[in-house]
């Protein structure tokens, strides 16, 4: 008989309370940082008073990944509990995160804590998250669900609409030319997670609105090769922009579950706000 399994992601995954508590999810919090006081994303600060302290501060926050301390208080208890632990974090490109969970991972016995590099961030983790949860509740084993999620790290298409570069351009993620480029010609760059890495995909010129469509017709030209057990609008405070993006999904090619999620302060501190994405799984 197989351990029963704990599926554990980090706050990037931008998972709300309520989907963490519904779907019996543990997740460990990143850091934001004004200069030295530090915040753990999503429990200690949240989005909106993240960019009230932006104005406030005039200064960007840092962001920090959890400590292989961190990781261990998270997993000693359920490993004592006879618990197997699947970790989907975000990808080791973009963070340190999934390195420290390495190192905590690595002091307790084998084959007992699992780790998945999701080469992704925000909700492109919570789709892979959501379908581990699917296959733990099917009695799969930690192992057999590892390879499966390993398996579809690839197929996650994670795009992003950038409505203010100040953030990327700030954070190093963007070259000061593309900034200057965006500000003068009004460029709503189209960023994709690809590999790991996040590159301009496409750009819009003039309104987000053009964006939006641009990163609605590529799903929706996808038609039966989107797996349609979840899809993803995640924004931050992008209300109006993401009820646009819904009605389209639900109107055009309608998944079993569509999720509208909330950037947490982690990746709202590395794009800004008004960003909005689509993120799903290509068959």
């Amino acid at each position: 008989m197989s351990n029963s399994v704990i599926i554990m992601t980090d706050s990037t995954a931008d998972l709300s309370l309520d989907l963490l508590k519904k779907y019996q999810i543990t997740s460990i919090p990143l850091y934001v940082h004004f200069g030295d006081t530090y915040f753990k994303d999503g429990i200690e600060i949240t989005t909106p008073e993240l960019y009230a302290k932006v104005e406030q501060e005039k200064v960007l926050p840092q962001t920090a990944a959890p400590s292989p301390g961190d990781f261990m208080e998270v997993f000693k208890p359920l490993i004592d509990d006879g618990k197997d632990v699947l970790y989907i974090g975000i990808g080791s490109n973009l963070s340190a995160t999934l390195q420290s969970a390495r190192v905590a991972a690595s002091e307790f016995p084998e084959h007992r804590i699992f780790i998945v590099d999701s080469k992704n961030l925000s909700s492109g983790i919570a789709l892979l998250v959501l379908k581990a949860k699917d296959l733990r509740d099917q009695g799969l084993s930690a192992p057999e669900i590892y390879e499966k999620i390993n398996a579809l790290v690839p197929q996650v298409r994670s795009q992003f609409a950038i409505q203010t570069l100040e953030y990327l351009y700030k954070g190093g993620r963007a070259t000061g030319l593309q900034a200057l480029m965006g500000s003068m010609l009004h460029i709503k760059p189209i960023i994709k997670v690809t590999d790991g890495k996040l590159g301009v995909y496409k750009k819009a010129f003039g309104k987000m609105s053009r964006a939006l469509d641009m990163m609605l017709e590529d799903y929706v030209s996808l038609g039966d090769q989107v797996d349609l057990d979840y899809v993803m609008i995640t924004h931050s405070l992008a209300d109006k922009h993401a009820k646009y993006m819904i009605d389209h999904v639900n109107t055009h090619l309608q998944p079993k579950t569509l999720i509208e999620s909330h950037a947490g302060c982690v990746i709202s501190s590395h794009c800004g706000e008004g960003t909005i994405g689509i993120l799903y799984i290509e068959r």
